[in-house]
């Protein structure tokens, strides 16, 4: 199978032609030689099915940052038949060296003019024709947002990938590539951007600016709730009425072992957790669309001055914003960071963020105890919590992981995304919780069952099961924070996986839905839940943050450090929060 690498420098929308190409069906696999996954999909070229690669972004093929070392490294150690390569149209003076050095690659290569929708609206025109006969190599013109040109591509690449010689570069040196573009592209004398430079004015102030950033994420809250609760109540609804109408009469002869196993195990758990993915994918959606609109680096730039201050930068704010999603992805994005000692920092801060599965045990207790006003600002509360607890810990060990790398970061113009992009980003949210899903959550909720319903002959999450002596050995620990033997099992199998929380909880009490929110809110004050939230929020990282943190650094110490730390901090936290407000509650 012929195999295509995509490529380009960051701002130039690899990622949203990858996932245009590839219906976001992509899977990360591991590559001989190198210490990083990259995204791959099969694709239909013509007749022939090609394996399509997505390089990451990259200002230089001759650098020495680690994502343009994985870059050479790939394109020297793997078989390559085309290059793909990307270029922002509207920006194509800053791309210039970058295409020569691409052609002096031993690789077919096809440039890809991204972004013509944009160039045209600022009155730049490309001869693409006359630029294709000039270099030696074929180019298209297309926008992938909106999917314009798209039907030329295919075609373009499958005459690549079938030519009996490989196409002639006829870049001799830099300067042939910067006459070639001078020839056969026109650019106004000054390209407006009135948009973006008006909209900067505001969200860029040095006093507004950061006020507006944090208006906007409440702003994105409010909408979460607004629409996501009617939802999460529907979805809830179906899987009760599923159990009741469906799966209790057609297990109604079987052993009840086996019915409490799948129904008041498996099915409690997964349902309940299930019933809160329309939630979930509502907030990444929103969240989607505030980066894809190009305002996230923004917030990355405003924040760069006060990250300073902390022994951080731009760049880390932008990994803690990603951690948000999950803290696996942030972690490995740390790799653009040269500073060793920045780079370790930032994935010392980055477990604090408040990730989708976290975000799944909020969601569930802030709809349970709190109401639809007061549910936005507790759940703004805890993100700002997270970044202060991030703040925290980079001042104490700043002095120890020293920054001495400086500060670059794109500043694409803004950009409404498409709905597809839109469809496709909640789509992603989805399969990642479905992965989750089959490998953690399953394995978790069947282990509190056993745990909470034996030995046999006990009564179901009983003192006397072996899930009710764990939760009393823990309770001399936890219980000075309002924590319950019930929160403390459920709080050990979230160091599994944090989506287990949740589950187990359904499967502790034996509730599913709406009668495990009755419950919970039956057995806990608003001061127990918000502890408890302080706690998930800040305590240990899940096992898959622990190993990613141990791959990337090698260091025996920060993986062990990432394991203390927040434990220590988040029972310090969740002490003084829960002691404090049941004294004025009392008073």
């Amino acid at each position: 199978m012929k195999r295509v690498a995509l490529l380009g420098m960051p701002n130039t929308g690899k990622s949203t032609l990858f996932n245009r190409l590839t219906g976001a069906h992509a899977k990360v696999g591991n590559w001989p030689g190198l210490t990083v996954e990259l995204l791959s999909a099969k694709l239909l070229v013509g007749d022939q099915m090609v394996q399509l690669v997505d390089l990451p972004g990259i200002y230089d093929m001759h650098g020495f940052s680690d994502d343009e070392k994985v870059v050479t490294t790939f394109l020297s150690t793997q078989t390559t038949d085309l290059l793909v390569v990307l270029l922002n149209t509207s920006q194509l003076d800053r791309q210039l060296n970058f295409v020569y050095q691409v052609m002096q690659q031993d690789i077919p290569v096809l440039f890809v003019m991204n972004m013509v929708d944009e160039a045209q609206k600022l009155g730049i025109h490309v001869d693409a024709k006359g630029l294709s006969e000039q270099l030696g190599v074929p180019i298209c013109l297309l926008s992938a947002k909106y999917g314009q040109g798209m039907e030329q591509l295919l075609p373009a690449m499958r005459q690549v990938l079938t030519a009996t010689s490989p196409s002639r570069h006829f870049a001799d040196d830099a300067s042939h590539v910067e006459k070639a573009f001078a020839q056969c592209i026109s650019v106004p004398s000054q390209a407006s951007h009135a948009l973006t430079e008006s909209l900067d004015r505001v969200l860029l102030h040095p006093w507004f600016g950061l006020p507006i950033f944090f208006a906007v994420m409440l702003l994105v809250f409010q909408g979460v709730f607004a629409i996501g609760k009617p939802l999460q109540d529907a979805t809830a609804w179906v899987f009760n009425e599923g159990r009741t109408l469906l799966l209790e009469p057609w297990m109604a002869t079987w052993p009840p072992v086996i019915q409490g196993l799948l129904l008041d195990g498996l099915y409690n758990g997964l349902s309940t957790v299930a019933s809160f993915v329309p939630l979930i994918v509502l907030f990444f959606v929103f969240m989607g669309i505030v980066e894809d609109t190009g305002y996230l680096s923004r917030a990355a730039y405003l924040m760069d001055a006060l990250m300073s201050r902390f022994g951080l930068d731009g760049r880390s704010f932008v990994m803690l914003l990603m951690g948000f999603g999950c803290n696996v992805p942030a972690l490995m994005g740390t790799r653009v960071i040269r500073s060793k000692g920045l780079r370790y920092l930032t994935m010392l801060v980055i477990p604090f963020s408040l990730c989708s599965a976290r975000m799944q045990v909020f969601v569930f207790f802030i709809a349970a105890l709190f109401t639809a006003t007061q549910a936005p600002w507790v759940l703004f509360s805890l993100y700002v919590m997270s970044l202060l607890m991030a703040m925290l810990t980079s001042v104490l060990f700043k002095t120890h992981y020293i920054n001495n790398d400086a500060f670059i970061l794109e500043m694409p113009p803004y950009r409404f995304p498409t709905l597809r992009q839109i469809v496709l980003r909640g789509w992603q949210e989805v399969r990642h919780f479905l992965h989750r899903a089959s490998r953690f959550i399953v394995i978790g909720v069947l282990l509190v069952w056993v745990l909470t319903n034996f030995p046999i002959g006990v009564n179901a999450g009983s003192i006397d099961s072996w899930a009710g002596q764990m939760g009393q050995f823990m309770a001399p620990i936890l219980s000075p924070l309002g924590i319950s033997a019930e929160l403390t099992i459920a709080l050990i199998f979230g160091f599994i996986a944090k989506e287990i929380v949740i589950g187990s909880l359904a499967v502790i009490y034996g509730q599913e839905g709406q009668l495990l929110v009755d419950t919970i809110t039956s057995h806990l004050s608003w001061i127990q839940a918000y502890s408890f939230m302080l706690f998930v929020l800040i305590y240990t990282p899940c096992v898959s943050t622990i190993a990613t943190i141990r791959n990337e650094t090698k260091s025996l110490w920060l993986t062990a450090l990432s394991v203390v730390w927040p434990l220590c901090v988040a029972w310090c936290v969740s002490f003084i929060f829960y002691e404090t407000a049941t004294y004025f509650v009392r008073a």
